[in-house]
């Protein structure tokens, strides 16, 4: 995660920059994701460090440029950059435990060292109504309705508690925006604080209803429950 700005070393032309966005940018080194310059320059970079780099086409956008920003393929290009934080796949909420006193609802695991949480569902009825309490309350920004989030999760089925999906066994973070998931996720995550763990049990007209997705063990009118990490929003 990280603040930058960017120009061009011969004209000065600044072509992105961060900072008046307000909006960092959280992007995983790796090949394919982001210029080679980056992934060279930033790794081994200790989380609160201001880099600068100068980065030449080879390891930039090579001969074909980029038209968009303005950058040709002979341009070198300089990035002052601030690393805010890392994340890998053992990142997890940080923060203070919250008491889970309802009998009714799920019990999830509050361990912090980057094992899947255990999520314990109640012998009771499913909610009928959404379902969004923190279970690790964390002290970073609120989540907005139109922020992309990075997380770790897990979703279990209430019916059988058997897991159906998991950041944890993928061994690798996901990122979505919460416009494109389904609205039991949009709302039980739009208000929280980043570095949040948060329980949600998503009901049928909030998740997949009678149209689950196909091999996902999910069966129609399924109630989920879902322990979250919110490691970052963007």
């Amino acid at each position: 995660q990280a603040h930058y700005l960017g120009q061009i070393w011969d004209t000065g032309k600044v072509f992105d920059n961060s900072y008046d966005r307000r909006t960092p940018l959280v992007i995983q080194l790796s090949q394919g994701t982001i210029i080679d310059g980056w992934r060279y320059a930033l790794a081994g970079r200790k989380v609160g460090s201001r880099v600068e780099l100068s980065v030449p086409p080879t390891w930039g956008y090579g001969t074909q440029g980029n038209a968009q920003a303005g950058i040709k393929g002979t341009d070198t290009l300089v990035f002052v950059v601030d690393l805010l934080n890392t994340f890998n796949s053992k990142s997890s909420a940080q923060g203070k435990a919250v008491p889970q006193n309802n009998a009714d609802l799920p019990k999830v695991g509050t361990n912090t060292d980057g094992a899947a949480p255990s999520i314990t569902v109640p012998e009771a009825a499913a909610p009928k109504d959404l379902v969004a309490e923190y279970v690790i309350e964390g002290d970073g920004p609120v989540v907005k309705a139109e922020n992309t989030v990075l997380v770790q999760y897990k979703g279990v089925l209430w019916d059988d508690g058997k897991e159906f999906d998991s950041t944890y066994q993928r061994d690798a973070l996901t990122s979505f925006s919460l416009q494109q998931v389904v609205k039991g996720w949009s709302q039980g995550l739009t208000g929280k604080k980043v570095g949040s763990r948060v329980l949600i049990v998503v009901p049928p007209s909030l998740g997949y209803g009678d149209n689950p997705p196909p091999d996902s063990g999910i069966k129609k009118d399924s109630t989920l429950v879902f322990s979250v990490d919110i490691l970052a929003a963007m």
